[in-house]
């Protein structure tokens, strides 16, 4: 039904669209929400929490957590709100959501517009009353204010308000859409971020801290990627998102699409995400588990980012073109992947790929010596 309707859908303004999508989640009673099934093969305990399937909504979509019950209604195994700022902000000027119907494609300019970490905590606080608790891991995503010259004070703040109330924190420091942001990424901004990060975390939180993410751009260089690397690996940091939205441009984008500036994420960004995931799992031999994002439509795209090296996985453009639907069609396809490649649950196939280039080389090694001999 989506796809019919979505002709129709598209005449709204993207931002207007969500805003509907928002409440109707916020009001909507949920036994009529399509939250399907989780197949057991498809849970996965991960920092101490169990995911109940490994398909995540990306943040970006309910920033101010004002939806989190009803999105968790539609199957996901788990939930990121936010990105949340200390302070309110109202975002770059609109129009600044895009879509490309033809290409599943998305450019947004939005500047972490939110109404603050003050309303973010009230709503999270009646979601988190509200009993029973539907099954599901909640992660927050916080960022900088755009004001903000001093990065670590926003994030440490959040940290300090936020913090007890989730199972997992994600810095957010690649988004395009503010301006800076992305210099976070450099070696000794970056370092001294994460350990200002830290140590908020070991002061506030108690004998069972969230585990802190980092969110990363999928336009960073080889040089980059393994500076980062060696820094999370350097602050035992717990987690990565790869990717954030992409200020590339195909070449067969239509020109005034691809002339909006902004992030763009779907379907463009698949390949691009899923090689970075790849770069940075073996960067880190796996030490560092990942979440994968980017241009995820359906099961086969969830599947090469998990056989890339990610152990969870989040959408979002997707479900733009696809629909609600897209969640459980994903989980039904995973298990039908991982029945396929003969694996028994969803943790023998995270990094795969590298597996197998791991014995071909040590055939290829093999075969070497033997003619050498």
């Amino acid at each position: 039904m989506y796809k019919t309707l979505s002709p129709l859908l598209f005449l709204i303004q993207p931002e207007t669209a969500h805003k509907l999508t928002l409440k109707a989640l916020r009001y909507a009673p949920t036994w009529v929400l399509p939250s399907g099934r989780n197949p057991p093969s498809l849970r996965l305990a991960l920092w101490d929490r169990v995911f109940p399937n490994p398909v995540g909504l990306a943040a970006g979509f309910d920033k101010n957590a004002e939806s989190i019950s009803g999105l968790f209604h539609l199957g996901f195994g788990f939930i990121e709100a936010g990105t949340v700022t200390l302070k309110p902000q109202s975002g770059n000027p609109t129009p600044r959501i895009f879509r490309c119907p033809e290409h599943r494609a998305v450019i947004n300019r939005m500047g972490f517009p939110n109404l603050g970490v003050a309303n973010f905590k009230q709503n999270l606080e009646k979601f988190l009353r509200r009993k029973p608790r539907p099954n599901g891991v909640l992660g927050i995503n916080i960022g900088m204010n755009k004001d903000q010259t001093n990065p670590a004070k926003d994030y440490t703040s959040l940290i300090r308000t936020l913090a007890p109330m989730a199972d997992y924190l994600t810095i957010n420091i690649s988004s395009p859409n503010t301006p800076g942001l992305r210099n976070l990424q450099e070696k000794e901004p970056l370092t001294e971020l994460l350990t200002a990060v830290m140590q908020e975390r070991k002061n506030s939180c108690g004998t069972n801290p969230p585990p802190i993410l980092v969110k990363l751009a999928p336009d960073l260089t080889n040089d980059q990627l393994s500076d980062i690397a060696s820094v999370l690996l350097d602050l035992k940091i717990d987690g990565v998102i790869l990717s954030n939205t992409t200020l590339a441009r195909p070449d067969f984008l239509p020109p005034s699409f691809a002339g909006e500036k902004g992030g763009l994420s779907g379907t463009p960004l698949t390949d691009k995400s899923t090689e970075i995931i790849r770069k940075f799992y073996a960067l880190t031999k796996g030490a560092i588990p990942i979440i994968g994002v980017g241009g995820i439509s359906n099961g086969a795209d969830a599947y090469a980012k998990i056989r890339a090296g990610a152990s969870l996985v989040q959408i979002y453009s997707g479900l733009v073109f696809e629909g609600p639907n897209l969640v459980q069609k994903i989980k039904d396809d995973l298990e039908s992947l991982l029945e396929k490649d003969g694996y028994a649950n969803l943790e023998q196939a995270i990094g795969a790929d590298h597996q197998k280039q791991d014995a071909k080389a040590q055939q290829d090694t093999g075969e070497q010596n033997v003619k050498s001999a």
